[in-house]
């Protein structure tokens, strides 16, 4: 039988957040001896449930006795408040905006390191030295059973040592480097490599000893060309001989037409000495930061514009076109930022596909910066939010003179950086607004980030810069209404012209015999062109793998996951069949298992199909692929990415990562196979996000000083998007989809919930959905929209319903009907017995 603690009234209670998915916070009794320590936003260790342990967070203290038995504080596990009682109001606000438990929100917003659980494991730190000396007789026990297993759990802990309360001990073990709680660990963020060469000494520093340099390669004529070549390109790039820039090996080996054993070779004989060195990421080696130095006149005008908008509105819309120098006006707001003493978050939609961007702002910005994503490990995490924490708590730039902003002053993150506790965030930059990338899909809370985002700013009295080319449907609506303040930018940095948009009619092609695989003859002509003239291309099909569909052209069986109900893609490259959705591989079989017939036939195709197939109609070029397939493995986006930069790719094939955050000088060409693909998708956004995936690839092409080409391939030419498209007409594709949403009752005339129930069994799933379905239509009417079967309608063996709540936009209707949604979720599960039903409420679906 569990035992309560009786306090007296003098100690307090204390409402506490648990890491997990429980409806409320709990009342946890505070004790006399821990109420002076006992503040909210401070973690404390609790019991919950079979004597688990877990770290909570303190809601609020109340003097308040609920009218029944608590259980008490166990210990208190900080110093002070790990986040302050802003972020709690904004994780209270994200539990009743987007259905969910502020457990959830809790789980998804603290790194690893701070929710210590009985459950986790724990292990050696890599750092730890057995022989240190400083350990008391509790961590020597704890260090010693590491050093006889791998791993072992805060449970075992409390088993060694005999004691309940062990998380402070565990704390301060973290501390100092003895344990880690066990985690895998993505790397973290690294800066850009490129290979390098310069002269060795003496040469270097003695230019003229490099007749002794020539004297070596006498016998050695590549190597004699190799030295003038470096001279050469030194003297052509004005750079002095005794720099320690040095070259890039690849320009050395262009113009001497040499390679990598040749300098190795040098670099024995002491004439050059190899090394590796960071570089900025902007547009290629880097550029000089001139164009940081001044604003163009139209930038100069939108700044004013967007600081003369700030002063009525919170939020701004900056919609200017790709290549206008959107990232240069952040520059300005976030200097003007922090000059102010405040903190600046600049939100990105994913950070590792915009490393470009994180290098300019590093070059600008140095450590002021920190980087907050997914591949920064856990303990980097914890000392980020630390970092912002005491951000907040520092004095201001303008409050101690000359003094710098403070480390940590400006966040640069995805989605989840959010989650940092903020106490002066001043400005907020959501760059690619636009971005489906933005909204948390699973687990909960499925939050949209740029929406949280302005929320957020709300909260602190901050302005909110939402920056894009192409602006979402709702955006543009509120823009155009005047809920947001409305900046343009309709011409490219340096009068740059926008890209030449040519549509390609695949049928006409196909008539004429002219269509060579996926690739129209004019696709094909103008990479030749672009490869003749020195320049590169991009490829964008939005398909990964080799072939969508495996088919038996007897019987018509294709190959189908075990697990969902969605067809396997074949992947060449690994010779097997994979599912998307769950992972699950199987070897491609070599006859019909349904009629035994020896003749399958791929069908459709993807990126690594028209990899291979590009080989044989330009098989001198250096094509890569950039696809969720390519870059699994470490630094693999990076190395792909430097080699295209470096020019040892010709051709780039990829999906939507080649459409985000990548700004290359030398791009004359931009091919997009399949345009009907995207905007057949059945969805009322298809439209929208086609017209935002074609723009944003195109706008890839000619980015530095000259005009590029795009070639859209496409079944159907008349298509409305299409024509926009190819005359740059972002307002008449907004006219035209707004009265087709309004026409509907689409967003942003209505509000959308989509509500998935998910269940092992199809029969107890449709009994459960029933009785969900029918408690909401009650109390919500016509308004309940299903229940219905996804596209995909089994994923992971869980059969799947959805159904949409589409609401008229009243403040009073959106609570009632999340209200009502919590309900029938409590009637299905309780009164009706369909405990096992799962249900994932999607607020605002994208």
């Amino acid at each position: 039988m569990e035992q309560y603690h009786e306090i007296a009234p003098s100690g307090g209670f204390a409402e506490v957040i648990l890491p997990l998915a429980v409806a409320k916070v709990y009342t946890y009794s505070i004790p006399p001896e821990l109420a002076p320590y006992v503040q909210p936003g401070m973690r404390v260790e609790v019991e919950f449930g079979g004597r688990k342990l877990y770290a909570g967070i303190v809601y609020r203290i109340t003097s308040d006795q609920p009218p029944f038995r608590t259980k008490p504080i166990l210990a208190v596990l900080d110093e002070q408040a790990v986040i302050n009682p802003t972020t709690l109001q904004f994780w209270k606000w994200l539990a009743d905006y987007y259905c969910c438990t502020m457990g959830e929100v809790m789980e998804a917003a603290f790194p690893a390191y701070l929710k210590l659980t009985s459950e986790r494991r724990l292990v050696l730190d890599a750092n730890f030295d057995p022989n240190e000396p400083g350990l008391d007789d509790k961590e020597y026990l704890i260090a010693e059973a590491l050093q006889i297993q791998e791993s072992i759990t805060v449970d075992d802990v409390r088993k060694i040592l005999n004691q309940k309360t062990v998380m402070p001990l565990i704390k301060r073990m973290m501390e100092k480097g003895i344990v880690s709680i066990y985690e895998e660990l993505q790397e973290k963020y690294k800066p850009k490599k490129v290979a390098c060469v310069r002269l060795a000494e003496p040469y270097r520093s003695t230019p003229d000893l490099l007749s002794e340099a020539f004297d070596l390669c006498a016998r050695a004529p590549r190597q004699t060309e190799t030295l003038m070549a470096f001279i050469a390109i030194s003297k052509a790039l004005k750079q002095p001989l005794d720099s320690t820039k040095g070259l890039l090996r690849q320009q050395v080996y262009d113009k001497a037409s040499a390679d990598s054993s040749i300098l190795r070779a040098m670099e024995k004989k002491g004439i050059f000495e190899l090394f590796e060195r960071s570089v900025s990421r902007v547009g290629g080696e880097e550029r000089d930061l001139d164009d940081m130095k001044t604003l163009a006149p139209l930038q100069e005008e939108a700044l004013v514009e967007i600081e003369k908008a700030f002063e009525e509105k919170q939020v701004v819309l900056l919609h200017g076109v790709t290549g206008s120098g959107k990232t240069r006006l952040y520059v300005e707001l976030v200097n003007k930022a922090i000059a102010e003493g405040k903190q600046v978050l600049y939100l990105l939609p994913e950070v590792a596909l915009t490393t470009q961007v994180v290098e300019r702002l590093r070059k600008i910005f140095g450590n002021k910066i920190a980087v907050y994503h997914h591949r920064v490990s856990q303990q980097e995490r914890v000392e980020l939010w630390q970092l912002v924490l005491d951000a907040g708590t520092s004095p201001s730039a303008n409050q101690v003179s000359g003094q710098a902003p403070a480390a940590g002053s400006i966040v640069l993150g995805a989605r989840s950086a959010l989650f940092l506790p903020f106490s002066k965030l001043g400005l907020v930059i959501v760059d690619e607004e636009h971005d489906s990338s933005y909204k948390q899909q699973d687990p909960a809370p499925r939050y949209h980030g740029r929406d949280a985002a302005i929320y957020l700013a709300h909260l602190h009295g901050a302005k909110v810069l939402l920056g894009t080319a192409t602006p979402a449907i709702e955006s543009y609506y509120n823009a155009r209404k005047g809920k947001y303040g409305l900046v343009e930018l309709n011409e490219r940095f340096g009068g740059v012209a926008m890209p030449d948009i040519q549509l390609v009619d695949l049928r006409k092609e196909a008539r004429e015999r002219k269509l060579q695989s996926y690739f129209s003859s004019v696709l094909l002509d103008e990479l030749k062109a672009a490869l003749e003239r020195g320049e590169q291309a991009i490829l964008f099909k939005n398909r990964r793998g080799y072939a969508p569909t495996i088919r038996c052209a007897s019987c018509g069986w294709h190959a189908e996951c075990i697990h969902c109900d969605v067809s396997l893609t074949y992947h060449k490259h690994q010779n097997n069949l994979r599912c998307h959705y769950c992972g699950y591989s199987t070897p491609v079989p070599v006859a019909c298992p349904a009629c035994g017939n020896n003749e399958l036939k791929l069908q459709g195709y993807g990126t690594q199909k028209v990899e291979d197939e590009l080989k044989i109609y330009l098989p001198d070029a250096r094509i890569a692929r950039m696809d969720y397939d390519a870059v699994k493995t470490k630094d693999a986006h990076q190395r792909i990415i430097n080699d295209f930069e470096e020019r040892r790719v010709d051709i780039l094939v990829g999906t939507q990562m080649v459409t985000k955050g990548l700004d290359f000088e030398n791009v004359g060409v931009v091919g997009v196979l399949s345009a009907d693909h995207i905007l057949q998708f059945p969805d009322f956004r298809s439209a929208e996000r086609g017209f935002q995936l074609i723009v944003q690839v195109a706008g890839r092409a000619g980015r530095k000083d000259k005009q590029g080409k795009v070639i859209v391939q496409a079944m159907n030419v008349t298509h409305p998007v299409l024509r926009e498209i190819l005359e740059h007409d972002f307002k008449a594709f907004y006219e035209r989809e707004i009265m087709e949403r309004k026409a509907f009752a689409y967003p942003p005339f209505a509000r959308l919930i989509k509500v998935t129930l998910k269940h092992k069994k199809p029969d107890i799933l449709n009994r459960g959905a029933r009785a969900f379905t029918t408690y909401l239509r009650k109390n919500l009417g016509n308004r309940v929209l299903g229940p219905a079967v996804p596209p995909v309608g089994r994923v992971r063996n869980f059969f799947l319903l959805d159904l949409l709540i589409k609401l008229e936009r009243k403040p009073s209707l959106w609570a009632e009907a999340k209200e009502h949604i919590r309900k029938a979720t409590y009637h299905m599960q309780k009164e009706a017995g369909f405990s096992n039903v799962r249900v994932n409420v999607d607020v605002d679906p994208v």
